[in-house]
This record gives structure tokens, sequence and C-alpha cells, in this order.
């Protein structure tokens, strides 16, 4: 999984400081304001949070402007990061269900289309 739609980035485009809470915010889909009163809380409680950030913010790459096209697309790479399974299981189950209204399509313009059941028949 590196894609790079799988990799955490530095958010720049909604960032207060370095851009690392919003960039783990687009990772994780946790809000970012979580995530800054976690460093918050970090900081205040063991004094690492600051360092943490700044580490953070150098080792990681600036995200890029056009990663996603929308943010249904955000939503479904944030899915895929979070559980990768559950994610295959939803699309498998897309499909299926897909697969069954097609099924019951066809199975209606056969039915209610004497000439094409026949032609059908005859390719048998």
């Amino acid at each position: 999984m590196n894609s790079p739609r799988t990799t955490l980035y530095r958010d720049k485009q909604n960032a207060k400081l370095m851009g690392v809470c919003s960039g783990l915010a687009d990772y994780t889909g946790i809000d970012a304001i979580w995530w800054r009163l976690g460093f918050v809380v970090l900081t205040l409680a063991t004094g690492f949070g600051i360092p943490i950030y700044f580490v953070l913010g150098l080792l990681s790459s600036k995200k890029p402007a056009h990663l996603y096209v929308d943010h249904d697309e955000q939503k479904y790479w944030q899915r895929v990061r979070q559980s990768p399974k559950r994610t295959a299981r939803e699309i498998r189950a897309r499909f299926r269900d897909i697969d069954r209204r097609l099924a019951e399509v066809e199975t209606y313009y056969v039915t209610s289309n004497p000439r094409l059941s026949a032609e059908i028949e005859r390719l048998r």
C-alpha cells in the first residue's frame, strides 16, 4: 500500500502551523481539532508533544495539490487506510448488488420481449 493516496502528508492548505495535525486528520479521518488537542495534552503531560510534532513535520512531505478529485474520493481513501479488508468487502458487496440488479433487468426484458426470448433460445 505505497500508493500516493495511502501516504501520510502534511496538509498545508488546512494548516495552523506546519500542517501535521491536518495531515493526520486527512490520513485517519479523525478531525484535526482532536489531533491538535492531543498534541497539547501530550505536551502538557510529558513535554514530548512539541518535539514529536516538529519531527513529524520535518519527516513528512507536503501533500500534493491535486491528490484527490473530490471529497468522496478523499473519504474512500481514508476508509482504505483505516481498514483495507472492510473496504474490499464493501466494494464486493456493491458489485454483487449491481450484478443482482442487472440480472433482474435482463430477466425483465427477456420475459417481456418474445422476439428477444426466441432469439436467445435459437442461440442455445
